[in-house]
């Protein structure tokens, strides 16, 4: 099992938070603070809007998928979209399995969910 590492910052487009390693129950609550404080920093951006990076994910759980759904939630009830980035297996299948993919916006780089934002 690899550690995970999780770092975010606010950069001009959106609040980017950099998640690599394995995301399961044991290390979730690394992840979730930073999540609630890019929403935070992210409700006061102008662009309103948290990318979360998971393409260097290892393993992806369901403790990961409830964290990034709280984190969708929260966001909405904000006014702050939160847009996930992945081009794996690892991270995509759990997403479609539980049908997630039709409630979480996931692009698959961040130049992406970023491009997304400057044309609206």
């Amino acid at each position: 099992m690899e550690l995970l590492a999780v770092d975010h910052e606010a950069q001009g487009d959106a609040v980017v938070v950099r998640v690599e390693g394995d995301v399961d129950s044991s290390t979730v609550d690394q992840l979730t603070p930073h999540l609630a404080a890019a929403l935070q920093v992210g409700a006061k951006h102008p662009a309103r809007l948290v990318v979360v990076d998971l393409t260097p994910v290892t393993f992806f759980g369901s403790a990961a998928l409830n964290a990034v759904l709280d984190c969708h939630e929260s966001g909405k009830g904000t006014g702050t979209a939160v847009r996930l980035v992945a081009d794996h297996d690892v991270v995509l299948r759990p997403i479609q399995v539980t049908e997630l993919d039709r409630i979480l916006e996931v692009y698959p780089t961040v130049s992406d969910a970023l491009q997304r934002q400057r044309r609206r």
